[in-house]
Formats: structure tokens, sequence, C-alpha cells
């Protein structure tokens, strides 16, 4: 058997911010009953006002992962507060040297919030449950589960799947006392019960989650929270959400919209931190196209864009721009490719321009749009309704018309997009990715699964393969940074820029925020300075 040491895999690119010394403005008034403690004391309710409700707390049916529905689960792995991977609910674990299975031993004395155990059973029928109901495949090719023992589990996949570490680590994967589900595996949304940092306590649908800390979590050196709940509210309109913080109904507004960013660093209560998303903003090609079979005609239009108006005006500086296929937040972000990229398709109107014409663009008409066989480069470009990608929209189209590319501005429906886009009906597409592991350019350009680019050349094909199958951390570094070098080099995408995640609070301390899970610690926090 061969161990594998994930210690030190992300400690590159993740960093942990940490919200201390917030003041506060006390306050009688109460949000729906729970009350706003008045500082300076234990107790009280943390209130965290979320842009959206989750469809469920049940992460093995929901849609998606946020603050308000995540924190009832623990997880095998997690990031910790150096950014490396680090054991969880996992007290160790050996690989098979074939790199097929893996027995995880589990730590001792780890319970549910109801007292059950977590043991080897337990993650065995969460993963099992999680094949049948979930969507996801971030399992991997899973052959066979056994229980070895009460604490040891022996998990077999069909091939290596070196992202189950990073899969682990999010809550897609958190372990469920799946003793509270019924025959058909369901009900969990009834009794929601975990072993992570916060038990359920209410769901009012439409208004709010309630939450208490679980005292028998695993809590730092400072022990658990002081508060005694945790409430998210539900608030979707933007200038609501700032009018109770602002009154102090509020303490944490993860998610600030960036019209209000100079209003609220303006106010000396209020803390602001800035974390890098897990994910890009880029404009895709639709690779089946033959306006985009020619390379030049890609790299053109890549050389076509400033990305620094972009962010100035469309997100009020809220992000950093990118230039190749990772961000710095996910893991097998390589500094070479990013300034190979930079300089390959930094902003070049005169380029561009040569570009195209080398393409056979090489006539211009009157409005100064490249023309090749009498025709105009005309081509659509889709965006969902979001304010902040009509803006950027907007500033393409103005910059690729300077290079003479005609852009034609499509607004449709998030949903429309997501249905529309794997039918090819799109040309180009302005579409954003988040992720915790560098597989999902699998998930980008992988064979069958290219639904945004349509591009899955062979050669890439067996890249990522490999790269999603090497155990080895070394190795898959560099099978990463060659994936990487591959889309560089033929474009099938522009990536534009990492937004952001701007979160404000006032009257907590202690209380850290995760760049990456986009996730709250509590150790030790509480109400008040």
């Amino acid at each position: 058997m061969k161990k594998i040491g994930y210690g030190l895999l992300l400690s590159i690119f993740i960093l942990l911010f940490v919200l201390v010394g917030c003041s506060s403005k006390k306050t009688d008034e109460s949000t729906g009953g729970e009350g706003v403690s008045e500082g300076g004391g234990d107790g009280g309710t943390l209130v965290i006002a979320s842009v959206r409700e989750p469809d469920t707390v049940d992460v093995h049916n929901t849609t998606w992962v946020d603050d308000a529905n995540t924190h009832i689960y623990d997880r095998l792995f997690v990031s910790d507060d150096e950014g490396n991977i680090a054991n969880g609910l996992v007290e160790d674990y050996e690989i098979s040297d074939d790199s097929l299975s893996m027995e995880l031993k589990l730590k001792e004395g780890i319970t549910f919030h109801n007292g059950n155990p977590v043991n080897a059973e337990a993650v065995m029928k969460t993963f099992e449950r999680y094949q049948v109901i979930s969507a996801g495949d971030y399992l991997g090719p899973i052959a066979d589960m056994e229980v070895i023992d009460d604490l040891t589990l022996k998990m077999t996949w069909e091939t290596p799947f070196a992202p189950f570490f990073s899969n682990a680590t999010t809550s897609y994967l958190g372990i469920l006392d799946t003793s509270v589900l019924d025959d058909d595996l369901m009900g969990f949304e009834k009794d929601p019960i975990g072993s992570g940092p916060l038990k359920h306590v209410e769901t009012k649908r439409g208004e709010s989650i309630l939450y208490e800390p679980f005292e028998d979590f695993r809590w730092g050196e400072e022990g658990p929270p002081k508060f005694d709940q945790v409430l998210f509210r539900f608030i979707s309109d933007d200038e609501t959400r700032l009018l109770e913080f602002k009154s102090g109904n509020v303490h944490v507004l993860p998610n600030v919209p960036p019209q209000y960013m100079e209003e609220l660093e303006a106010d000396d209560e209020v803390q602001i931190d800035r974390v890098l998303a897990n994910g890009n903003t880029y404009l895709g090609f639709n690779m089946k196209l033959p306006i985009f079979e020619d390379l030049k005609v890609r790299q053109a239009i890549a050389k076509g864009i400033d990305r620094d108006p972009i962010i100035e005006h469309s997100l009020q500086g809220l992000g950093q721009p990118i230039y190749g296929p990772l961000p710095p937040t996910i893991l097998g972000y390589s500094q070479k490719i990013e300034d190979k990229a930079k300089e390959m398709y930094s902003r070049d109107v005169e380029g561009a321009k040569q570009l195209l014409a080398e393409a056979g663009w090489d006539e211009v008409n009157s409005n100064g749009i490249a023309m090749k066989d009498g025709e105009p480069f005309s081509v659509e470009l889709w965006m969902t309704d979001e304010p902040v990608m009509q803006r950027i929209g907007q500033i393409i189209q103005n910059q690729l018309k300077e290079i003479g590319i005609d852009v034609q501005l499509m607004v449709k429906e998030d949903a429309a997009i997501r249905a529309q886009t794997p039918e090819g009906a799109h040309q180009m597409l302005l579409w954003q990715y988040g992720w915790y592991d560098a597989d999902i350019l699998n998930s980008l350009f992988g064979k069958g699964q290219s639904t945004r680019m349509h591009w899955e050349p062979e050669e890439l094909d067996q890249m990522l393969k490999k790269m999603r199958s090497e155990m080895d951390m070394d190795q898959r570094l560099q099978d990463i940074e060659d994936v990487q070098d591959y889309l560089v080099e033929n474009a099938p995408w522009v990536p534009l820029f990492v937004r952001e995640n701007v979160t404000a609070s006032r009257g907590v301390t202690g209380l850290e925020k995760h760049p990456i899970q986009n996730i709250f610690i509590w150790d030790g926090a509480y109400l008040g300075n």
C-alpha cells in the first residue's frame, strides 16, 4: 500500500480571511421573533442575509449549495486554515499500489446531531444514496464499497480518480444520517441530521432557516461560538438587504452588490472582506461553427479584448483579470501558464486585425467591419439578463467592433441558455464556472461533456483522462499544467476575470470566511466588540 500526502496541495491557492473586531450598532429590533443580540456578551442570534433560498437542505437533491444549506454536514476531508487539504472525519487513509482502491480510517467518537455514530457504514450508506439520488459524479467511477470494520471503509474505483480528495471537501459529499430516510431514501428535509457545525432547528419556506451550534463538533482552540442561534434570512432584493444590514437587523451581508461598495466602505463600523471566487467568467466559442474553425480568428478575438475596463465599469473593480484557464483559487493554477496566456492575448488591436486578415477577413466595409467573400464578420453573443453580464457584453461589443467584428447581443434567461447551448444553438456565450479542482476542465472539454464550447479533440481528451487518474500529486500538477497549455495554444474560449466575493459584517468578533468553499466557520465567535 502507498500513502499520498495531499496536505500541501492547496497552500498557495487558498487564503483565509478573518473578520475580527467589528463594532456594532445596538438595536432592540427583532427579526421574525428570533431577536438580534445587543452585543457585548454571550448568546443572541447571528443573522446572515442570503440572496436566494436553497431549494432544499438535502445536498443530494439540491441544485446548488451555499452558506444556508451546507453547515449541517461534516466532510471526510477539509480545506484547513492554511489552505491545505487535511483530514476531516478521516483519521488516516491508504491507497493501493495500483491506485484503484483506498481504505479510509475514520476518527473515533464522532456522532451525528442525534447522537448516532459516524462510522464506516454511515459513510458507505451516504455515498450509496448519493449514487442513487444525485445527478453529480463527484465520487468518480466507483466499482465497490466495503465496510472493513466499524471505522474503516474500503472504496474501489474502476479507474483511478484523483479529484475525489478535492470533491470530498465539498458539501455534495457531506456525510448524513441515513437512518432518518424513508424506504425511498427520501425524507431528509423533514429531519435533516448530519454531524456538521450547525444543527437544524426550523425552516420557514420563503423566509429563513434557523440553526444552532452543535456543541460536539470539532471546534478549534476557542471552542464553539458564543451565540445561541444562526439565522439565514432570504432577501432577494439588493436594496432591501442593504437596508436591513444598515438598520442592524442583519449582522453579515455576503455577496455585496458592487453598487453599494463605496457606501459601505465609507462606514467605519462596517468590516469589508474580499475573496477571489473559485472560477472564471469567460467568453466561449461554439466550435461547431465554421466561423470559429480558424485558430487565428479565435486568437484575434482574444487579442481584441481589454479586461481592465470590464472590471472597472461592470464590476466596480471587484475582480481580477485572468488570461489562463484556471484562477489562483483552484488546485492546479500555474503562474507560468497565466504569464504565457497574458503575453499571447493581451489587448492588441492591430495584432488582432492582422490575424483576421491572415484568416481571410481582409476586406472592410463602410461600417469598419471585416469581410470575407463579401460577407461581414457578424456574430451573436448570448448572455443572461444579469445587469453585470449585460454591461460586460456591451463593452465586449464595442471592443470587438474596433478590430472589425460586429457583435449582436442576445439577452436570454439563464434556464434557456442552459437548455439551448448543449444543442449548439448559440454562437458566442458569456458564461462562468466555479469548482474546487482542475477537473472542472474535464467538465468543460471532456468527451461528451463540452456542452458550451462543443470542443472535444481526442488529444485533449486523453490529456484530461490522464490528469484525473494520476494519484501522484507532483505528476498530476504537471498534467494539469499541460492541459492548460493546450487550451492556451488552441484558444477555444477567452477567460476574462475572476470575481471577488465581498462580505460586509457589523458587530461580529471572530468570524472567519473561507473563500473557496464560500462557507462560514465559527470558532469562539460572538456578537459584540
